[in-house]
């Protein structure tokens, strides 16, 4: 933790000058709702097939520790 990170201060006079010359590919609005949907629906994805898992998991580990294949002690 002894490496500091460099901070560069932009004044407000500077920032449209940073602006020009950084030459940056424009993204266009279309596109870029475009994206977030696909990471909405992919992220949205990932938490169905969690928690589709994780249920399943539940419902086996339940069935297992209930199953009546068991035979029940009367604890004596």
């Amino acid at each position: 933790m002894t490496d500091k990170a460099k901070i560069k201060v932009i004044k407000k006079g500077e920032v449209k000058i940073a602006e020009k010359t950084m030459e940056k590919p424009i993204v266009t609005e279309k596109k870029s709702k475009q994206a977030a949907r696909e990471m909405v629906s992919t992220v949205s994805n990932w938490v169905s097939e969690f928690q589709q898992r994780r249920r399943d998991e539940t419902k086996q580990a339940i069935e297992k520790f209930f199953s009546p294949n068991q035979p029940q002690t009367n604890g004596v």
